[in-house]
């Protein structure tokens, strides 16, 4: 927001010397000087400036219409028929009008009139000028709030997660040193705390594994990965974990597709798909996962049978830690990093990850990637399709 008030103020200058001149000039030069395209006196160079603005940026006159508004602003449902349409709004600038004041103050106004069409956070600066004419600024925050809380929410979800097992494992360990003399104990303690150890080890590696894709030479050493070999090893990976829980994995798709990357990143990114695929999958399922060219990308895409995701679980399930059923994480091992680490490693590779999801209908998630190879024809292929070998507990 400090960058523009810079602007604003040669804005500011330009008005007063505009009007300063208007005060000197005879009324015969100023009635043959020509009108303004836009009404109100606003110069070319004040509405060219306006428009370059990245803020929202209003010109009121005396009456409250909208002399000048830039795109921005409009975008924003700020302005319709020239006139403020928000009444939060509207009342600031009455208080500015009422004392001659500036005012500073953060808004969070609905971004359309549908309900649940979702809010924006503005900071807003309303300033009174001249002959009754007001300037409005307003800077669009969701986006940077958003990231405040996103990195809050890590830092606290962090120590939560790593303190749990952690915990548990003090815990266990001192019964299991009281049930010394109790075999029996002894076998069911020593295996919670496995599956705790199991928790930790994959909270650290999965927290060290988003380290690195955000560490700005992640791809530095990129070279031509081969989607077959990602896709096996990453089905190889999970198959004792789908054994144990009687799913099978079916592995197919279009063979020979490549991507310029980090084989490593891109087997991990599948692997963790997979991984969540069969926590949410019952036993005697399936799990699906099929390669497809699209154009001059290809898709990746792992189809599951299990419970399906609500529209607001859609638009979360990419976050750190988010884990729509606790419970079922818990008991399934899940950390909530898993999907966010795919998020990472498609954007870092120029891509992205996609999911489509029904309740009671299963789930489909696609990780979207650049292709190497150059475009030729477009696939009409499903990449939902999976006509290979099946892995079969």
């Amino acid at each position: 927001m400090d960058g523009i008030w810079p602007a604003v103020v040669a804005a500011l200058l330009g008005l007063a010397v505009g009007f300063l001149l208007r005060g000197f000039l005879p009324a015969r030069a100023r009635r043959e000087a020509p009108a303004s395209p836009d009404g109100g006196g606003v110069s070319k160079d004040t509405r060219q400036l306006l428009r370059a603005l990245r803020s929202s940026v209003l010109l009121l006159d005396a009456g409250g219409s909208v002399l000048q508004a830039n795109p921005s602003a409009y975008s924003y449902g700020l302005v319709r028929a020239d006139r403020v349409v928000p009444a939060a709004v509207n009342e600031l600038i009455a208080k500015v009008r009422a004392d001659g004041q500036a005012h500073e103050r953060e808004l969070i106004l609905p971004r359309g009139p549908l309900s649940g069409a979702g809010e924006i956070i503005f900071q807003l600066r309303v300033m009174p000028l001249s002959e009754g004419r007001v300037l409005v600024v307003a800077d669009d925050q969701t986006a940077a709030r958003r990231l405040d809380q996103v990195r809050r929410d890590f830092v606290a979800n962090v120590s939560h997660e790593l303190k749990t097992p952690v915990g548990a494992l003090a815990l266990l360990s001192e019964t299991l040193a009281d049930a010394a003399d109790d075999p029996e104990a002894v076998r069911r303690f020593t295996a919670q705390m496995k599956r705790e150890s199991r928790r930790l080890t994959a909270l650290v590696q999965e927290i060290i594994d988003l380290s690195r894709l955000q560490e700005p030479d992640a791809l530095v050493d990129s070279e031509l990965v081969a989607l077959d070999d990602v896709v096996a090893e990453a089905a190889d990976r999970v198959r004792v974990e789908a054994e144990s829980r009687r799913i099978t994995v079916a592995v197919g798709g279009q063979d020979g597709l490549h991507v310029f990357g980090d084989a490593d990143l891109l087997t991990t990114a599948v692997r963790n798909l997979l991984d969540n695929a069969l926590r949410h999958s019952d036993p005697l399922s399936r799990v699906s996962v099929g390669v497809a060219r699209d154009g001059d990308k290809v898709r990746i895409a792992v189809v599951d049978q299990g419970e399906g995701l609500s529209p607001e679980q859609q638009q979360r399930v990419f976050e750190r830690f988010y884990r729509g059923d606790p419970a079922r994480a818990r008991r399934t091992g899940g950390t909530g990093l898993g999907l966010s680490i795919v998020k990472h490693v498609a954007a870092d590779h120029g891509g992205e990850a996609e999911v489509w999801s029904k309740p009671g209908a299963g789930s489909t998630f696609t990780l979207v990637l650049p292709l190497a190879d150059p475009p030729t024809t477009s696939s009409s292929i499903d990449p939902t399709a999976t006509t290979g070998a099946a892995t079969q507990p």
